[in-house]
């Protein structure tokens, strides 16, 4: 472990069942009922949270919501309210800059802290992740499970072995202890077939992974191999980025019932593309590349791409490429998902228009309009009609 690793402190948050326990929070009526976030059960969605109540009866995340319906049909089943959920997410995090510029979100419901310049202000990091789960508690009525350690690796570990409500610190001198009785698919990378390779050489914990050489974990696993054997030691150098990149902007939509009318998929790709130009919009970027993702009845996936001259977040532009590409694809059998990404992301100021572009200038102009209509009155307040390509 290097020296930088030691003296780093850093705090990793997670929220337990996140989406479920703000809709149980602001409906009293849901408390202490089985919740399922998702959609409704009939649909062909899976699940995004399901609350405590009705992981005990075998629901989690990314399950069919028809098989969830089936193991339990008193649940309650909800759609995704992504906009209340990131609302909650900005409040969360607000309160974690109170106590650190080094915040590296994860998703909407977790997030890394390191807290070592921190703790001549607040006291120890394990002081300031007490506060903050307190505050979280108080301030926004929701449970947080903490972690706390010298690196991301274990702190993440440490937040996910006591939840709910979960708050565990890994001492520097007891990290082997700490390890060694964990099952091997506690280690990030490790999925189904890594694991039974693993269970086929009678290695079950980490403590049995340790007694491999590393060479010989090198030999079976390549590149990862050499990461495994550090993380069983508690080795990770990476440091908590609080400004992670983004790569691609995208949406994507599974139907209720599986489509072949090309003029159906054309009104669905334009609502993926108004969501995609404000939310690129919304992140100052602009995008090049243009993807068109198509998956069949029988899960079969395609995709198709094109890479503009210029980088946009305009929607008709995302829109009128899409459905070019969408011409490329074939609709001999249905297609049950369909999806649009921008990659090649730029910040908007260099993607500049040409000077005499006014079309284009006058364009901008109108989308941010549009965007600060809904901004204010919500996202259905005003609508855009198909676009012809």
């Amino acid at each position: 472990m290097s020296s930088d690793t030691h003296l780093r402190q850093i705090i990793h948050i997670d929220m337990d069942a996140f989406f479920a326990s703000v809709e149980q929070r602001d409906n009293p009526a849901l408390q202490n009922r089985p919740v399922v976030v998702g959609g409704k059960p009939d649909s062909r969605g899976v699940v995004s949270t399901a609350s405590y109540e009705a992981r005990k009866m075998g629901i989690h995340s990314a399950m069919p919501l028809a098989e969830a319906y089936r193991r339990c049909p008193q649940a309650v089943f909800l759609p995704v309210n992504g906009k209340k959920y990131r609302q909650v997410s900005r409040q969360i995090r607000d309160i974690f800059l109170t106590y650190t510029p080094l915040v590296e979100p994860i998703s909407l419901d977790e997030a890394f802290l390191d807290v070592t310049a921190s703790t001549r202000l607040f006291g120890s990091a394990e002081e300031i992740a007490q506060t903050i789960k307190e505050r979280i508690k108080n301030e926004l009525d929701l449970i947080a499970s903490v972690g706390v350690a010298s690196n991301k690796f274990l702190a993440k570990l440490a937040s996910d072995l006591e939840k709910p409500n979960g708050f565990v610190v890994v001492d520097l001198i007891h990290v082997q202890e700490f390890l060694d009785p964990l099952p091997i698919e506690r280690i990030w990378g490790v999925g189904e077939k890594t694991a039974e390779r693993l269970h086929r050489l009678n290695i079950r914990t980490l403590r049995e992974l340790r007694q491999l050489d590393q060479e010989y974990l090198a030999h079976l696993f390549g590149t990862w191999g050499r990461q495994i054997y550090a993380l069983a030691r508690g080795i990770d150098d990476r440091p908590v980025e609080s400004e992670r990149e983004v790569k691609s902007i995208g949406r994507e939509t599974t139907f209720d019932s599986d489509l072949t009318d090309r003029d159906v998929l054309k009104k669905i790709l334009l609502e993926l593309a108004c969501d995609i130009g404000q939310n690129l919009r919304k992140e100052q970027l602009k995008g090049k590349t243009i993807t068109l993702k198509v998956r069949y009845s029988d899960f079969r996936t395609i995709s198709r791409s094109h890479t503009l001259n210029q980088a946009t977040n305009l929607e008709d532009v995302i829109y009128q490429e899409a459905c070019q590409l969408l011409q490329e694809v074939s609709l001999s059998q249905a297609i049950r998902l369909i999806g649009i990404t921008l990659q090649n992301l730029v910040n908007q100021d260099k993607g500049q228009l040409a000077l005499f572009d006014e079309p284009e200038k006058d364009r901008e102009k109108l989308v941010k309009v549009i965007d600060s209509i809904k901004e204010k009155y919500g996202d259905k307040s005003i609508t855009r009609a198909r676009l012809l390509p």
